[in-house]
């Protein structure tokens, strides 16, 4: 009965949208309203919960559009306990986070104040396209 469960959740982990994933990782930061005009969508508003990417993500724009789920594994300097335990934001990418961005993805200020304090402006994240 044991290995027939085990090799059940195995399998089930496989699926698509299973919570088992490889989430990458990298360093988040954040910028102030107001967050248009964009890269991707010009003077569009696209709300609140948006970021930019770096080379790494942007793939020479075809990043536009695509939503990750972020959430706060840590900080990255003093400030301390600077993630909200568990708590996930999924943006939408309108921008692109040019050379000496200081992040691999730059949140609305609204969507990293849903995961970490602003006050510690920079933090290590792990996140995923959805």
């Amino acid at each position: 009965m044991g290995v027939l469960l085990m090799i059940s959740i195995i399998l089930l982990s496989c699926l698509p949208g299973s919570p088992v994933h490889a989430a990458q990782q990298g360093n988040a930061v954040f910028f102030n309203p107001p967050y248009f005009p964009s890269a991707c969508n010009g003077n569009q508003n696209d709300g609140v919960l948006v970021a930019g990417v770096s080379d790494r993500l942007w793939n020479n724009g075809r990043a536009c559009g695509r939503r990750y789920r972020v959430r706060c594994i840590r900080g990255t300097n003093e400030a301390p306990h600077p993630c909200k335990n568990g708590k996930t934001v999924t943006v939408k990418v309108v921008d692109y986070c040019q050379s000496g961005c200081q992040g691999i993805i730059n949140l609305s200020r609204d969507a990293f104040s849903a995961i970490a304090d602003p006050d510690a402006g920079i933090i290590r994240v792990e996140f995923d396209q959805v």
